[in-house]
């Protein structure tokens, strides 16, 4: 939804009904990972409720490297309290089989491992990230969230993604006008087998076409019997223009990660199309 859709008083009327409802269900437990939504949350929680706001971040091989050191520092600049709980999706074999619900598996053992906090804490809920648009796409992790009874706060005042960048950049948040960045995992095709070597490749790659100065793009992993597998590159529209100056070099950047090739998308990095699935 382009900012200017939105009625100028619309946000700031749900962003009063959101701190209303932080008020009413905290002491609150946040899913954080650093993106737009969770950190607009743990933003507003903290404002709220202080102390009695904890964010909880998931360190595992499918979380980036440098989206962790973003995540931590966003949190810091805010005043948050946060803790990094290592969780270990991928030992389970039905997250590493990478099914097309793999990241059921992934909220499966972040939110259990929440509620045990929770308990032993005093906690009394858990929310996370979820927005008003989500709805409207498939997303396994939702199922997970049901299960727990996790609340979606941002939903439940019907915040839209266009309205929490409003006001995350109002704020100034740093997270206002990055890029949605899904972990890892999402690289790979389902059925494909998920390792920790597999998301360190596509790390590597990813780094490095960052440092190419590209800002919006996807490194894909596709495995080939008995050879090294292929990474994808896909970049967005609006920077491939960039791309044939450097290609070579990422090209030799990617074999010496321990892919076997680089293969160009012709037709670019296209965000996910939004399908949806409740009445």
């Amino acid at each position: 939804m382009d900012n200017k859709m939105i009625k100028p008083n619309a946000p700031r009327e749900k962003l009063r009904e959101l701190r209303e409802l932080l008020k009413e269900v905290g002491p609150l437990l946040v899913a954080y990972s650093g993106g737009v939504d969770s950190t607009f949350l743990l933003s507003e929680a903290t404002g709220v409720l202080g102390h009695r706001a904890l964010g909880i971040i998931a360190d595992s091989p499918s979380l980036p490297r440098a989206a962790l050191a973003g995540a931590l520092a966003a949190a810091k600049a805010f005043g948050a309290n946060l803790e990094v709980i290592s969780t270990t999706e991928l030992d389970d074999p039905r997250y590493a089989r990478n099914p097309v619900n793999r990241c059921y598996f992934c909220k499966l053992e972040l939110f259990t491992r929440m509620q045990s906090l929770a308990l032993e804490r005093g906690f009394r809920t858990l929310a996370y990230g979820e927005n008003a648009d989500d709805a409207f796409q498939v997303r396994p992790g939702a199922s997970a969230a049901l299960q727990f009874r996790v609340l979606a706060p941002l939903r439940m005042t019907g915040l839209t993604k266009a309205e929490i960048r409003l006001l995350s950049r109002e704020h100034g948040l740093p997270t206002a006008d990055i890029p949605a960045q899904p972990c890892l995992s999402s690289r790979i095709p389902y059925g494909t087998v998920v390792t920790g070597n597999a998301l360190r490749m596509v790390e590597q790659a990813e780094e490095y076409v960052r440092s190419c100065g590209f800002e919006i793009f996807r490194v894909r992993y596709f495995a080939q019997a008995n050879e090294a597998p292929n990474a994808k590159l896909q970049v967005d529209h609006g920077e491939m223009e960039k791309l044939s100056a450097v290609e070579s070099q990422i090209r030799e950047a990617v074999r010496a990660i321990g892919f076997g090739d680089l293969i160009v998308d012709p037709d670019g990095y296209r965000a996910p199309a939004r399908i949806a699935h409740r009445p």
